[in-house]
């Protein structure tokens, strides 16, 4: 179809998959090994890249769309994801909601691949399109095992099944605790052509395992 698919909205659905989302992202641990995590100066502009309405006007890129026909989306559809400060160059693979309504992540044994929830916006379409992946399983580091160490600026590249790249820059990067995640901040819809990128993180128990999510809110900065 020719228009991008709607966003995650503030539906009943997408709450509960919010709202659930610390839990089933949980991992094991790694012993004497901690993930780094966003520092409070990293932090502060997501409220307007979520809500991109209000505050100052900012030039955007527009969204783009793949020539797709017949309703076929195909072509739009995420294949790789790099982020260069952290070093993360990654396959990418379609996550869905589980039977609880919440966002899945890919299987343990695809510790080094990135998920894209793939009833959303595709990278570079207008919305928000969201990314989830683990920090680490028990076999060690996984793909987002850095996400916590970036930096405001820095640059995101999705390259698409259609040969586009979109470029995101890096709005914020924040770390929330699983009780009160801010569901339509991360989630929320949007006009702009917004990223998430998920992964576990705000300190880790023994007993109950992460305690929150690293979440990076960014904004498409162009194409190629």
């Amino acid at each position: 179809m020719g228009r991008a698919l709607s966003a995650f909205s503030p539906s009943k659905k997408s709450l509960v998959a919010v709202l659930c989302t610390g839990v089933y992202l949980l991992v094991q641990g790694l012993h004497g090994e901690t993930a780094p995590q966003p520092q409070p100066t990293q932090a502060g502009a997501a409220s307007a890249a979520a809500s991109p309405t209000h505050g100052p006007a900012v030039r955007h890129a527009p969204p783009y769309r793949s020539n797709s026909r017949n309703g076929d989306r195909s072509r739009a559809e995420p294949v790789r994801l790099r982020i260069p400060a952290i070093g993360v160059d990654a396959p990418m693979m379609k996550l869905g909601l589980d039977a609880a309504g919440a966002l899945d992540v890919p299987p343990a044994d695809k510790a080094n691949v990135a998920g894209w929830y793939a009833k959303g916006p595709a990278p570079g379409e207008a919305g928000t399109a969201v990314v989830a992946g683990h920090v680490d399983t028990p076999s060690g580091r996984a793909v987002f095992f850095s996400l916590g160490a970036l930096r405001k600026g820095s640059t995101v590249e999705v390259t698409r099944r259609d040969r586009h790249t979109a470029v995101f820059k890096i709005d914020a990067v924040e770390v929330h605790p699983r009780k009160g995640f801010p569901s339509r901040k991360v989630y929320g819809s949007s006009a702009l052509p917004q990223l998430r990128i998920i992964t576990c993180g705000g300190g880790y128990s023994s007993t109950a395992g992460y305690l929150g999510n690293v979440v990076v809110y960014a904004t498409l900065a162009g194409t190629r």
